[in-house]
């Protein structure tokens, strides 16, 4: 009995790398189209000409 506990243990490690090894290689192209499009918005926030520290002394209430 004692055997086939051992003989369980690489087998159970067989199974969970496996299981890893698909999950580390799945499909990850459906969540690219938001963060393209959230990078895009950063990119625009940054390109805007009034963002500057003349904008905040321009607007003495908005910090």
């Amino acid at each position: 009995m004692g055997a086939l506990i051992w003989l369980l243990i690489p087998l159970l490690a067989a199974i969970a790398a496996a299981i890893w090894g698909s999950w580390a290689t799945r499909n990850h192209t459906y969540g690219d189209i938001a963060e393209l499009a959230g990078y895009a918005r950063f990119r625009a926030a940054m390109e805007r000409p009034d963002s500057g520290p003349e904008a905040a002394q321009a607007a003495p209430g908005r910090i």
